[in-house]
């Protein structure tokens, strides 16, 4: 992942966006730190949508079918104040 400073991002702001949709996501930083990230429409629409539901999420867990018990604590429920 290329990695430019503001100042780079503002003067080549045509070549982020061309390298972000050929190359990939693109990082920009301030004094060093990453402050952003530009990535292609694709990319983002791509992970931004839901795969599957919660339900199917817990079907296919490794953990299913592992022996693993969890307990739930039965008992009056503490107050908070």
């Amino acid at each position: 992942m290329k990695s430019w400073t503001t100042t780079d991002a503002k003067t080549k702001f045509g070549e982020l966006l061309k390298r972000a949709h050929s190359e990939g996501p693109q990082t920009i930083t301030r004094y060093g730190r990453e402050i952003a990230i530009v990535v292609a429409s694709e990319e983002h629409a791509r992970k931004k949508t839901r795969k599957g539901n919660l339900a199917e999420f817990f079907a296919t867990s490794p953990l299913r079918g592992s022996g693993l018990v969890l307990s739930r604590i039965r008992g009056r429920l503490r107050s908070i104040e």
